[in-house]
Protein backbone atom coordinates (compact mmCIF):
# COMPACT_ATOMS: atom_id res chain seq x y z
CA UNK A 1 0.00 0.00 0.00
CA UNK A 2 1.59 3.31 -1.03
CA UNK A 3 2.41 5.78 1.74
CA UNK A 4 0.03 8.61 2.31
CA UNK A 5 1.19 11.74 0.55
CA UNK A 6 1.88 14.82 2.61
CA UNK A 7 0.27 18.05 1.46
CA UNK A 8 2.68 20.78 0.46
CA UNK A 9 2.84 24.22 2.07
CA UNK A 10 -0.40 26.10 1.72
CA UNK A 11 -2.33 23.02 0.55
CA UNK A 12 -5.50 22.36 2.57
CA UNK A 13 -6.02 18.87 3.95
CA UNK A 14 -9.03 16.77 3.09
CA UNK A 15 -11.55 17.77 5.75
CA UNK A 16 -14.63 16.07 4.41
CA UNK A 17 -16.35 14.58 1.42
CA UNK A 18 -15.57 15.85 -2.11
CA UNK A 19 -19.03 17.31 -2.31
CA UNK A 20 -18.49 19.20 0.95
CA UNK A 21 -15.12 20.52 -0.18
CA UNK A 22 -16.61 21.95 -3.37
CA UNK A 23 -19.25 23.94 -1.52
CA UNK A 24 -18.87 27.46 -0.22
CA UNK A 25 -20.11 28.71 3.14
CA UNK A 26 -23.35 29.71 1.47
CA UNK A 27 -23.90 26.08 0.47
CA UNK A 28 -23.49 26.82 -3.24
CA UNK A 29 -20.82 25.45 -5.55
CA UNK A 30 -18.58 28.19 -7.02
CA UNK A 31 -18.85 28.78 -10.77
CA UNK A 32 -15.59 27.45 -12.27
CA UNK A 33 -15.83 29.82 -15.22
CA UNK A 34 -16.19 32.82 -12.91
CA UNK A 35 -13.28 31.55 -10.80
CA UNK A 36 -11.03 31.16 -13.84
CA UNK A 37 -11.95 34.63 -15.04
CA UNK A 38 -11.16 36.07 -11.63
CA UNK A 39 -7.77 34.37 -11.55
CA UNK A 40 -7.04 35.60 -15.07
CA UNK A 41 -8.02 39.13 -14.12
CA UNK A 42 -5.74 38.97 -11.07
CA UNK A 43 -2.87 37.73 -13.24
CA UNK A 44 -3.35 40.51 -15.76
CA UNK A 45 -3.63 43.11 -13.00
CA UNK A 46 -0.35 41.91 -11.54
CA UNK A 47 1.27 41.89 -14.97
CA UNK A 48 0.00 45.40 -15.60
CA UNK A 49 1.47 46.66 -12.34
CA UNK A 50 4.84 45.12 -13.14
CA UNK A 51 4.91 46.24 -16.77
CA UNK A 52 3.51 49.73 -16.41
CA UNK A 53 4.78 50.59 -12.95
CA UNK A 54 8.40 49.51 -13.24
CA UNK A 55 11.31 50.81 -15.26
CA UNK A 56 11.17 47.61 -17.34
CA UNK A 57 7.64 48.43 -18.38
CA UNK A 58 8.55 51.87 -19.62
CA UNK A 59 11.39 50.38 -21.63
CA UNK A 60 9.18 47.71 -23.24
CA UNK A 61 6.46 50.23 -24.05
CA UNK A 62 8.97 52.69 -25.53
CA UNK A 63 10.56 49.90 -27.55
CA UNK A 64 7.25 48.89 -29.12
CA UNK A 65 6.44 52.52 -29.92
CA UNK A 66 9.91 52.98 -31.36
CA UNK A 67 9.44 50.00 -33.65
CA UNK A 68 6.58 51.64 -35.52
CA UNK A 69 6.91 53.38 -38.88
CA UNK A 70 4.11 55.81 -39.68
CA UNK A 71 2.93 57.94 -42.59
CA UNK A 72 0.93 61.15 -42.11
CA UNK A 73 -1.66 60.50 -44.80
CA UNK A 74 -3.96 63.32 -43.70
CA UNK A 75 -1.20 65.84 -44.45
CA UNK A 76 -0.17 64.23 -47.74
CA UNK A 77 -3.69 63.69 -49.09
CA UNK A 78 -5.25 66.97 -47.96
CA UNK A 79 -8.97 67.62 -48.01
CA UNK A 80 -9.89 66.31 -51.47
CA UNK A 81 -11.00 62.87 -50.35
CA UNK A 82 -14.24 60.88 -50.09
CA UNK A 83 -16.19 61.90 -47.00
CA UNK A 84 -15.98 59.87 -43.83
CA UNK A 85 -19.00 57.71 -43.11
CA UNK A 86 -20.88 58.08 -39.84
CA UNK A 87 -22.42 54.60 -39.70
CA UNK A 88 -19.84 53.10 -37.33
CA UNK A 89 -17.95 51.16 -40.01
CA UNK A 90 -14.27 51.47 -40.93
CA UNK A 91 -12.22 50.83 -44.07
CA UNK A 92 -8.55 49.87 -43.94
CA UNK A 93 -6.22 49.57 -46.92
CA UNK A 94 -3.94 46.58 -46.28
CA UNK A 95 -0.87 46.37 -48.52
CA UNK A 96 1.80 43.70 -48.80
CA UNK A 97 4.87 45.30 -50.36
CA UNK A 98 7.44 43.32 -52.34
CA UNK A 99 10.52 45.45 -51.74
CA UNK A 100 13.74 43.46 -52.18
CA UNK A 101 15.72 45.87 -50.04
CA UNK A 102 17.57 44.67 -46.92
CA UNK A 103 16.34 41.42 -45.38
CA UNK A 104 13.78 40.95 -48.16
CA UNK A 105 16.52 40.40 -50.75
CA UNK A 106 17.07 36.87 -49.43
CA UNK A 107 13.46 35.89 -50.04
CA UNK A 108 13.75 35.63 -53.79
CA UNK A 109 12.14 36.86 -56.99
CA UNK A 110 11.87 40.25 -58.64
CA UNK A 111 14.35 43.09 -59.02
CA UNK A 112 16.98 43.89 -56.44
CA UNK A 113 17.65 47.20 -54.77
CA UNK A 114 15.06 49.22 -52.93
CA UNK A 115 12.28 49.22 -55.53
CA UNK A 116 8.92 48.15 -54.14
CA UNK A 117 5.43 47.50 -55.43
CA UNK A 118 2.15 46.60 -53.77
CA UNK A 119 2.28 42.85 -54.27
CA UNK A 120 -0.99 42.43 -52.36
CA UNK A 121 -3.77 44.98 -51.86
CA UNK A 122 -6.94 44.44 -49.84
CA UNK A 123 -9.66 46.77 -48.62
CA UNK A 124 -10.81 45.50 -45.22
CA UNK A 125 -14.27 46.76 -44.32
CA UNK A 126 -15.23 46.43 -40.65
CA UNK A 127 -18.99 46.57 -40.24
CA UNK A 128 -20.61 48.57 -37.46
CA UNK A 129 -19.91 46.88 -34.14
CA UNK A 130 -16.82 45.14 -35.56
CA UNK A 131 -18.43 41.70 -35.37
CA UNK A 132 -18.01 40.92 -39.06
CA UNK A 133 -15.90 42.07 -41.99
CA UNK A 134 -15.65 42.11 -45.77
CA UNK A 135 -12.33 41.89 -47.62
CA UNK A 136 -12.04 43.12 -51.21
CA UNK A 137 -8.81 42.17 -53.00
CA UNK A 138 -7.59 44.52 -55.73
CA UNK A 139 -5.63 42.68 -58.45
CA UNK A 140 -2.23 44.30 -58.82
CA UNK A 141 -2.41 43.91 -62.62
CA UNK A 142 -5.59 46.01 -62.90
CA UNK A 143 -5.28 48.84 -65.42
CA UNK A 144 -6.36 52.06 -63.71
CA UNK A 145 -6.16 55.82 -64.10
CA UNK A 146 -3.82 56.96 -61.35
CA UNK A 147 -4.56 60.47 -60.03
CA UNK A 148 -1.85 63.00 -59.25
CA UNK A 149 -0.36 62.41 -55.80
CA UNK A 150 2.37 63.61 -53.43
CA UNK A 151 4.88 61.24 -51.82
CA UNK A 152 6.46 61.52 -48.36
CA UNK A 153 9.38 63.55 -49.78
CA UNK A 154 6.98 66.19 -51.11
CA UNK A 155 7.42 65.21 -54.76
CA UNK A 156 4.26 65.61 -56.83
CA UNK A 157 3.64 62.83 -59.35
CA UNK A 158 1.37 63.74 -62.29
CA UNK A 159 -1.67 61.67 -63.14
CA UNK A 160 -1.29 58.73 -65.54
CA UNK A 161 -3.78 56.89 -67.74
CA UNK A 162 -4.16 53.08 -67.85
CA UNK A 163 -1.25 51.99 -65.71
CA UNK A 164 -1.06 48.90 -63.51
CA UNK A 165 -2.50 49.40 -60.05
CA UNK A 166 0.67 48.34 -58.23
CA UNK A 167 2.62 51.11 -59.96
CA UNK A 168 0.84 53.62 -57.73
CA UNK A 169 2.75 52.38 -54.69
CA UNK A 170 5.96 52.04 -56.69
CA UNK A 171 5.60 55.66 -57.82
CA UNK A 172 4.74 57.44 -54.59
CA UNK A 173 4.40 54.95 -51.74
CA UNK A 174 1.51 54.80 -49.30
CA UNK A 175 0.01 58.19 -50.14
CA UNK A 176 -0.24 57.44 -53.86
CA UNK A 177 -1.65 53.98 -53.18
CA UNK A 178 -4.38 55.38 -50.93
CA UNK A 179 -5.12 58.22 -53.37
CA UNK A 180 -5.54 55.69 -56.19
CA UNK A 181 -7.81 53.40 -54.16
CA UNK A 182 -10.03 56.27 -53.07
CA UNK A 183 -10.28 57.57 -56.65
CA UNK A 184 -11.08 54.07 -57.89
CA UNK A 185 -13.73 53.28 -55.28
CA UNK A 186 -15.09 56.56 -53.95
CA UNK A 187 -14.63 55.01 -50.48
CA UNK A 188 -12.65 56.76 -47.75
CA UNK A 189 -9.76 54.73 -46.30
CA UNK A 190 -9.85 55.35 -42.55
CA UNK A 191 -6.56 53.56 -41.93
CA UNK A 192 -3.54 52.12 -43.71
CA UNK A 193 -1.46 49.03 -42.84
CA UNK A 194 1.53 47.79 -44.81
CA UNK A 195 3.66 44.69 -44.20
CA UNK A 196 6.69 43.56 -46.22
CA UNK A 197 7.97 40.07 -47.08
CA UNK A 198 10.28 39.58 -44.10
CA UNK A 199 7.71 40.95 -41.64
CA UNK A 200 5.05 38.59 -42.94
CA UNK A 201 7.43 35.64 -42.60
CA UNK A 202 8.37 36.56 -39.02
CA UNK A 203 4.73 36.95 -37.94
CA UNK A 204 3.79 33.50 -39.27
CA UNK A 205 6.84 31.94 -37.56
CA UNK A 206 5.97 33.64 -34.25
CA UNK A 207 2.50 32.12 -34.50
CA UNK A 208 4.06 28.68 -34.80
CA UNK A 209 2.97 28.29 -38.42
CA UNK A 210 -0.45 28.22 -40.05
CA UNK A 211 -2.32 25.03 -40.95
CA UNK A 212 -3.78 24.73 -44.45
CA UNK A 213 -5.09 21.94 -46.66
CA UNK A 214 -4.35 21.71 -50.38
CA UNK A 215 -6.62 19.72 -52.67
CA UNK A 216 -3.82 19.15 -55.17
CA UNK A 217 -0.05 19.57 -55.36
CA UNK A 218 1.37 23.09 -55.73
CA UNK A 219 4.86 23.40 -57.20
CA UNK A 220 6.42 26.73 -58.11
CA UNK A 221 10.25 27.08 -58.16
CA UNK A 222 9.93 30.87 -58.53
CA UNK A 223 8.30 31.19 -55.10
CA UNK A 224 10.18 28.23 -53.56
CA UNK A 225 6.95 26.33 -53.00
CA UNK A 226 6.67 22.54 -53.15
CA UNK A 227 3.54 21.12 -51.50
CA UNK A 228 1.84 17.80 -52.03
CA UNK A 229 -1.92 17.52 -51.80
CA UNK A 230 -2.91 17.23 -48.15
CA UNK A 231 -2.67 19.06 -44.84
CA UNK A 232 0.37 21.18 -43.99
CA UNK A 233 1.50 23.51 -41.22
CA UNK A 234 3.32 26.21 -43.16
CA UNK A 235 6.23 28.09 -41.64
CA UNK A 236 6.87 31.70 -42.59
CA UNK A 237 8.88 30.97 -45.73
CA UNK A 238 6.36 28.45 -47.03
CA UNK A 239 3.44 30.77 -46.25
CA UNK A 240 5.17 33.56 -48.14
CA UNK A 241 5.64 31.23 -51.10
CA UNK A 242 1.96 30.33 -51.04
CA UNK A 243 0.64 33.89 -51.07
CA UNK A 244 3.13 34.90 -53.78
CA UNK A 245 2.78 31.99 -56.19
CA UNK A 246 0.92 32.52 -59.43
CA UNK A 247 2.51 30.23 -62.03
CA UNK A 248 1.91 27.11 -59.93
CA UNK A 249 -1.88 27.52 -59.69
CA UNK A 250 -4.93 28.10 -61.87
CA UNK A 251 -4.37 29.94 -65.11
CA UNK A 252 -1.15 31.61 -63.90
CA UNK A 253 -2.83 34.99 -63.45
CA UNK A 254 -2.79 37.26 -60.42
CA UNK A 255 -6.45 36.34 -59.86
CA UNK A 256 -5.52 32.77 -58.93
CA UNK A 257 -2.94 34.03 -56.47
CA UNK A 258 -5.60 36.24 -54.85
CA UNK A 259 -7.74 33.19 -54.19
CA UNK A 260 -4.81 31.55 -52.39
CA UNK A 261 -4.19 34.74 -50.40
CA UNK A 262 -7.80 34.87 -49.27
CA UNK A 263 -7.81 31.18 -48.27
CA UNK A 264 -4.59 31.70 -46.31
CA UNK A 265 -6.00 34.80 -44.61
CA UNK A 266 -8.95 32.75 -43.39
CA UNK A 267 -6.56 30.17 -41.95
CA UNK A 268 -4.47 32.93 -40.36
CA UNK A 269 -7.52 34.48 -38.66
CA UNK A 270 -8.46 31.07 -37.26
CA UNK A 271 -4.88 30.43 -36.07
CA UNK A 272 -4.76 33.70 -34.12
CA UNK A 273 -8.10 32.84 -32.51
CA UNK A 274 -6.90 29.36 -31.52
CA UNK A 275 -3.68 30.49 -29.85
CA UNK A 276 -5.20 32.43 -26.95
CA UNK A 277 -2.48 35.06 -27.25
CA UNK A 278 -4.14 37.33 -24.68
CA UNK A 279 -3.79 34.62 -22.05
CA UNK A 280 -0.01 34.51 -22.43
CA UNK A 281 1.84 37.79 -21.74
CA UNK A 282 5.17 36.43 -23.04
CA UNK A 283 3.65 35.29 -26.31
CA UNK A 284 1.69 38.54 -26.58
CA UNK A 285 4.80 40.69 -26.17
CA UNK A 286 6.85 38.62 -28.64
CA UNK A 287 4.11 38.88 -31.26
CA UNK A 288 3.64 42.60 -30.57
CA UNK A 289 7.38 43.18 -30.96
CA UNK A 290 7.41 41.36 -34.29
CA UNK A 291 4.26 43.05 -35.55
CA UNK A 292 5.34 46.59 -34.67
CA UNK A 293 8.69 46.03 -36.40
CA UNK A 294 6.94 44.65 -39.47
CA UNK A 295 4.25 47.19 -40.29
CA UNK A 296 3.91 50.72 -41.56
CA UNK A 297 0.72 52.48 -40.49
CA UNK A 298 -1.04 55.78 -40.93
CA UNK A 299 -0.44 58.24 -38.09
CA UNK A 300 -3.88 57.44 -36.66
CA UNK A 301 -2.61 53.94 -35.78
CA UNK A 302 0.94 55.06 -35.09
CA UNK A 303 1.17 54.22 -31.39
CA UNK A 304 1.00 51.08 -29.29
CA UNK A 305 -2.13 52.39 -27.54
CA UNK A 306 -3.89 52.97 -30.87
CA UNK A 307 -2.91 49.57 -32.25
CA UNK A 308 -4.01 47.78 -29.06
CA UNK A 309 -7.36 49.56 -29.17
CA UNK A 310 -7.74 48.76 -32.87
CA UNK A 311 -6.77 45.10 -32.45
CA UNK A 312 -9.06 44.77 -29.44
CA UNK A 313 -11.97 45.77 -31.63
CA UNK A 314 -11.30 42.82 -33.95
CA UNK A 315 -11.59 40.05 -31.35
CA UNK A 316 -15.11 39.09 -32.33
CA UNK A 317 -14.32 38.61 -36.03
CA UNK A 318 -13.70 35.02 -37.12
CA UNK A 319 -13.15 33.64 -40.60
CA UNK A 320 -16.78 32.51 -40.65
CA UNK A 321 -17.82 36.14 -40.15
CA UNK A 322 -15.55 37.40 -42.94
CA UNK A 323 -16.68 37.71 -46.55
CA UNK A 324 -13.85 37.71 -49.10
CA UNK A 325 -14.20 38.76 -52.71
CA UNK A 326 -12.06 40.05 -55.56
CA UNK A 327 -12.84 43.45 -57.05
CA UNK A 328 -15.04 42.71 -60.10
CA UNK A 329 -12.79 42.65 -63.18
CA UNK A 330 -12.61 41.26 -66.69
CA UNK A 331 -9.54 40.29 -68.68
CA UNK A 332 -8.21 43.16 -70.79
CA UNK A 333 -8.78 42.82 -74.52
CA UNK A 334 -5.68 41.42 -76.20
CA UNK A 335 -3.74 40.88 -72.96
CA UNK A 336 -4.69 38.05 -70.59
CA UNK A 337 -2.06 39.26 -68.10
CA UNK A 338 -3.99 42.47 -67.44
CA UNK A 339 -7.50 43.08 -66.14
CA UNK A 340 -9.89 46.04 -66.18
CA UNK A 341 -12.56 46.99 -63.68
CA UNK A 342 -16.07 45.76 -64.41
CA UNK A 343 -17.54 49.17 -63.61
CA UNK A 344 -21.21 48.22 -63.25
CA UNK A 345 -20.51 45.36 -60.85
CA UNK A 346 -17.80 47.26 -58.96
CA UNK A 347 -20.29 50.04 -58.20
CA UNK A 348 -22.38 47.50 -56.28
CA UNK A 349 -19.35 46.66 -54.13
CA UNK A 350 -18.37 50.26 -53.39
CA UNK A 351 -21.96 51.20 -52.55
CA UNK A 352 -22.15 48.28 -50.09
CA UNK A 353 -18.96 49.44 -48.33
CA UNK A 354 -20.10 53.07 -48.12
CA UNK A 355 -23.50 52.12 -46.74
CA UNK A 356 -22.24 49.31 -44.47
CA UNK A 357 -24.27 46.68 -46.32
CA UNK A 358 -23.45 43.09 -47.36
CA UNK A 359 -21.82 42.82 -50.78
CA UNK A 360 -24.51 41.36 -53.08
CA UNK A 361 -23.78 38.08 -54.87
CA UNK A 362 -24.64 39.73 -58.18
CA UNK A 363 -21.53 41.92 -57.85
CA UNK A 364 -19.19 38.99 -58.56
CA UNK A 365 -21.26 36.81 -60.88
CA UNK A 366 -19.72 36.43 -64.33
CA UNK A 367 -16.41 38.15 -63.47
CA UNK A 368 -12.88 36.83 -64.08
CA UNK A 369 -11.74 34.40 -61.35
CA UNK A 370 -8.30 32.95 -62.07
CA UNK A 371 -9.39 29.30 -61.85
CA UNK A 372 -7.78 28.46 -58.49
CA UNK A 373 -11.03 28.23 -56.54
CA UNK A 374 -11.03 25.60 -53.80
CA UNK A 375 -7.34 24.72 -54.14
CA UNK A 376 -6.53 25.62 -50.53
CA UNK A 377 -8.78 24.62 -47.59
CA UNK A 378 -11.55 23.88 -50.07
CA UNK A 379 -12.69 27.51 -49.67
CA UNK A 380 -14.56 29.03 -52.56
CA UNK A 381 -13.74 32.64 -53.37
CA UNK A 382 -16.23 35.08 -54.86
Amino acid sequence: MPPESTPGPGTPRDTGSPDRRRRTRTGRRPDRTVRRRALRAMAWTAAGIVLLGGTGAGYLYARLNGNLTTVDLDRLLGGHRPRKTDNGSQNILLLGSDSRAGENRKLGGGPGGGSARSDTAMIVHLYKGHRKAAVVSIPRDTLVDRPACTDTQGTVHPAEHRVMFNESYATGGAACAVRTVEALTGVRMDHYLEVDFSGFRRIVDDLGGVRIRTTEAIRDPDSHLDLDAGTHTLDGRQALGLVRTRHGVGDGSDLGRIQLQQAFLRALIDRIGQLGVLDNPTKLYRLADTATRSVTTDSGLGSVDSLISFAGGLKGISSSRTTMITMPVQYAAGNANRVVVDEAKARQVWRALREDLPVPDTATQGTATGEATGLVNGARAR
